[in-house]
């Protein structure tokens, strides 16, 4: 396995912020991983994502936002969060062990580093990107069922995964399943049966949050898979 830390800097004004490039010896592809807005890079489910990962043979190259290298609360404006991805992208397709392979690229994240990726690309297609993958896509605010943060995905014109729970109380599947739809042939959506926004299942459920992680990254892999060829 190989594993660096870097910097790269996130914006012409905001310094530099670090990132953590995990991969295995051989791998398929690179998913530029954002964290949420309350965690960073290092944060266990991040953390378990990209070493599931590399099992699989999918590097990572997971950074901070930021206000996150700070030790800052609140996020940066999304400017601010969308210029960092474009960066966090151009940094990881940079290094010799994405280059040389000529590896395809995916980006996205948990969250919110999901919605500012697909943010950025709606602005302009962020260049080499094959697709867009979301760890729970925040749709609404907790409690506030709408379609409102869903504007910006019809200007995304590249293939996109979507990976929820039914649990999500950001995501309300009645108002996402809509959006799907017409997204039409651009989106994929895997449901996690009894997940939250972090994956977290009920024990109810009869499975772990581990068995539910390790769904995600089935659905993950095989749609990398299909739409990296």
């Amino acid at each position: 396995m190989i594993e660096k830390r870097l910097q790269f800097p996130a914006t012409n004004s905001s310094g530099d912020v670090s990132a953590i490039f995990l991969a295995p010896p051989e791998p398929s592809a690179l998913f530029v991983l954002a964290h949420g807005a309350g965690a960073g890079m290092e944060h266990p489910f991040m953390n378990a994502v990209a070493h599931e990962l590399a099992a699989r043979g999918i590097a990572t190259f997971r950074y901070q936002f930021p206000y996150m290298e700070a030790g800052n609360k609140r996020p940066n404006p999304p400017a601010i969060l969308a210029k960092t991805v474009r960066n966090a992208v151009a940094a990881a397709a940079a290094l010799p062990e994405v280059n040389a392979k000529g590896l395809p690229i995916f980006a996205g994240g948990k969250s919110m580093g999901g919605r500012m990726t697909s943010t950025a690309f709606a602005r302009e297609p962020i260049e080499g990107v094959r697709g867009i993958i979301f760890l729970g896509f925040p749709l609404h605010a907790p409690g506030r069922d709408s379609d409102d943060r869903a504007e910006h995905l019809y200007d995304v014109d590249c293939p996109m995964l979507f990976l929820q729970g039914t649990r999500d109380r950001l995501a309300n599947l009645d108002f996402l399943g809509p959006v799907i739809k017409k997204l039409g042939r651009r989106a994929s959506l895997h449901i996690i049966e009894s997940g939250d926004h972090s994956f977290h299942v009920l024990k109810r459920s009869g499975r772990t949050d581990e068995e539910a992680r390790a769904e995600l990254v089935e659905a993950l892999c095989g749609w990398v898979e299909r739409t990296g060829r």
